[in-house]
């Protein structure tokens, strides 16, 4: 039975650390080939993005770059229970520039069902990478022992306007919290390997930060900050009030500023630049249905770890998945096996 996968969750993952040091050296092969297979079938323009750190690129005073133990995280905290195209490409795109990280999907959906996954062609396509493990997301049990299980108790929340964002917000710093590891929204495209960002998450915009990525040690003072303003300031009924203005808050008072974009590393948190996980700022998404060359593309992404594709305005506009849209060429790179099925449907 899945009912305690929380559970089972934090110990697999004290059992990767007592192995770490061993799968470093056995995967070293496997991981080279298996993210080179994964993009046989391109050009390889994006291969060749830098390997710096993110401390060479954007954070030139950090300290911390030993690559995060822990798993990267992805959650559906409705009840839907079909992945769209862009699901499937966002969990494929990090198994394969993670081959030997597990990338775990968290569903609410499968909280209620037995073991087995509905019959969709999504689950296939993603139980056919070894490091992907779909599980049931217990929210009681997640936010058991934390500062947030007593709000998730409080019924007349869910009648808010935007209580299902607001729980997203909730889960993921909870996870954060009692796992660690890497959070990332089911609408990210992702570019490359996120191990090395440690205790970070990501610029929207030049003053607002976003918890579409977060990347944390497990237990982290910051996260719990995070958790005690949720419930002390909550405000469900303003939208972002609870993700990019709570991460924005607690940032600015951790670091004792006013400002973030003079002030984007302090105590071992860092905020980072715009450019690694909103190259494309919300305000243009139309740009990802844009035709872009290959060159251009390159350029725009070379500082970029993974695209956040803003699936709240751009769910609705037809792609044309044959085309040189930028979006187009990001799914025929960075989650081919979506695709082939996008090109076959």
């Amino acid at each position: 039975r899945m009912s305690n996968c929380l559970t089972k969750l934090k110990a697999g993952l004290m059992s990767q650390r007592l192995g770490f040091l061993l799968i470093l050296t056995i995967s070293f092969v496997f991981s080279v080939m298996f993210y080179w297979r994964g993009g046989a079938d391109s050009e390889g323009q994006f291969h060749s993005l830098p390997t710096q750190s993110v401390c060479d690129l954007v954070l030139p005073t950090a300290s911390e770059t030993h690559p995060l133990p822990g798993d990267v995280f992805f959650l559906e905290t409705s009840e839907r229970m079909e992945p769209s195209y862009l699901f499937t490409c966002a969990v494929e795109s990090a198994a394969r520039t993670h081959p030997g990280t597990r990338v775990v999907v968290l569903m609410k959906g499968l909280a209620s069902r037995n073991a087995s996954l509905p019959h969709h062609w999504g689950f296939s396509l993603l139980s056919s990478f070894p490091n992907v493990e779909i599980r049931p997301l217990d929210l009681p049990e997640l936010f058991s022992g934390t500062p947030l299980a007593k709000w998730y108790l409080q019924p007349e929340h869910q009648k808010e306007p935007y209580f299902l964002p607001v729980l997203s917000d909730a889960c993921r710093i909870a996870v954060m919290w009692k796992f660690g590891g890497i959070y990332l929204d089911t609408d990210f495209i992702v570019l490359r390997n996120l191990k090395n960002l440690c205790n970070a998450l990501g610029m929207q915009s030049p003053d607002v930060l976003n918890g579409a990525f977060l990347s944390f040690k497990p237990k982290h003072e910051f996260i719990m900050l995070c958790m005690q303003d949720f419930v002390q300031n909550y405000n469900g009924w303003i939208w972002a009030h609870q993700g990019p203005g709570l991460l924005t808050r607690v940032f600015k008072k951790w670091c004792s500023i006013s400002n973030i974009q003079n002030n984007r590393s302090c105590k071992g948190v860092h905020a980072l630049s715009t450019e690694a996980f909103y190259p494309i700022r919300w305000e243009d998404w139309k740009k990802l249905f844009d035709p872009i060359s290959s060159s251009e593309l390159h350029k725009l992404l070379q500082n970029t770890y993974a695209v956040h594709v803003w699936n709240k305005m751009s769910h609705g506009t037809r792609l044309e998945i044959t085309s040189q849209a930028l979006l187009a060429q990001l799914y025929s790179q960075f989650c081919p096996a979506t695709y082939a099925k996008m090109k076959e449907d």
